[in-house]
């Protein structure tokens, strides 16, 4: 079984799933945002509070999340005031869960101050804390010497065997 990153010059990273990726959520405030949609703020003015940024800069951020499909608005009106929008997760946004724990999860090993990650996310079923470990689809825990690279359906080939 030859694996694909023997022969890089042979393949081109322009339809790069990890490029496309950070041109949705590739910036602080995004992934932020993503953070705090996963620990359940909804609200504008909770989201600039809590992510630490400018209204015109989280306006451009959610609109841009929104979309892509990531998070969807919904109204909501408290008495006697104006109808105002709350944002929420759709699946897309949902399916975003394992790279915000794999961040969290780096930085608490690697990032952490010397108290320790502020936050442990855990289990509600067993309490153990939830973590982001690169497995195969049988279930299978895989460090990474036990990977390897083959070509996908969206690869696009360069050089003299290219068609």
């Amino acid at each position: 079984m030859k694996d694909l990153l023997e022969d890089r010059d042979a393949w081109s990273v322009a339809n790069c799933s990890v490029a496309r990726t950070l041109e949705i959520v590739g910036n602080r405030t995004a992934v932020l945002v993503m953070r705090e949609a996963f620990f359940g703020t909804r609200r504008f003015d909770d989201f600039a509070r809590r992510v630490g940024v400018g209204e015109p800069a989280l306006a451009a951020r959610l609109k841009d999340l929104t979309a892509v499909g990531i998070l969807e608005r919904v109204p909501y009106q408290e008495p006697g005031s104006r109808t105002r929008f709350a944002y929420q997760l759709t699946e897309k946004g949902r399916d975003f869960l394992p790279v915000i724990v794999a961040l969290r999860q780096w930085g608490d090993a690697w990032a952490a101050d010397e108290q320790g990650p502020p936050v442990v996310v855990r289990h509600k079923n067993c309490g153990a804390p939830v973590r982001a470990v690169p497995c195969c689809a049988d279930g299978h825990d895989v460090p990474i010497e036990e990977t390897f690279v083959e070509a996908g359906p969206g690869l696009i080939r360069v050089g003299p065997d290219s068609p």
